[in-house]
């Protein structure tokens, strides 16, 4: 199924929009590792999702989504699974260190602006990396974030950065590697800009 599904959001973002992705390379082609990508809307969760295919990403997604029947089927297909982040788990950590070590990719979108929200889902994904010692690969989406954008044709852009591991230790090695995150992050967005400002010239 998940194959059918991607394939759908495939060939409807090729009618309209499909992402130019830069840096493509800087993705692993083994192993179990994260993606942390800046986050704006659900398009770029698409976009994100479908450049690496066939390999799946296990979007990490706040639990209200699944609250929507017709949503939550279609999340699910896309392998994301469930994550309460106002009251956050044990399973917050355990379930993406399980997929990470069954080889398979996980997905973190925290904004890419410095919020208390996109500040707690970027320390997540240290945490995870930290723990399993897989490498995390940043990424930056620019591009339409509502079906109207994507009808209007709307380009977008992706950009993966160079992997990096976790390998300081301890809440201090956390907060460390949160703000090397968020500084990637920013790095990552202003490159993908000035790619766009040199294809319009």
């Amino acid at each position: 199924m998940y194959r059918f599904v991607c394939l759908f959001v495939t060939k409807f973002l090729g009618l309209f929009n499909k992402a130019k992705v830069y840096n493509k390379h800087n993705v692993p082609t083994e192993g179990g590792y994260l993606i942390a990508c800046t986050h704006t809307g659900w398009i770029d969760i698409l976009n994100l999702g479908v450049s690496i295919y066939p390999k799946p990403i296990h979007f990490m997604a706040k639990k209200q989504l699944f609250d929507h029947k017709l949503l939550g089927w279609f999340i699910t297909k896309l392998k994301a699974f469930p994550v309460d982040r106002e009251n956050p788990g044990p399973s917050v950590v355990k379930v993406p260190m399980k997929l990470i070590r069954e080889g398979k990719v996980v997905g973190i979108f925290p904004s890419g602006r410095r919020n208390a929200e996109g500040t707690s889902l970027k320390q997540g994904a240290i945490t995870i990396a930290q723990l399993s010692k897989a490498p995390i690969i940043p990424a930056a989406y620019i591009g339409p974030n509502t079906l109207n954008e994507v009808f209007a044709r709307k380009k977008g852009y992706l950009i993966f950065g160079e992997p990096f591991y976790v390998t300081a230790r301890g809440k201090s090695g956390r907060e460390e590697f949160t703000h090397f995150l968020e500084e990637q992050l920013v790095t990552l967005k202003e490159q993908l800009e000035e790619k766009i400002s040199q294809e319009k010239l």
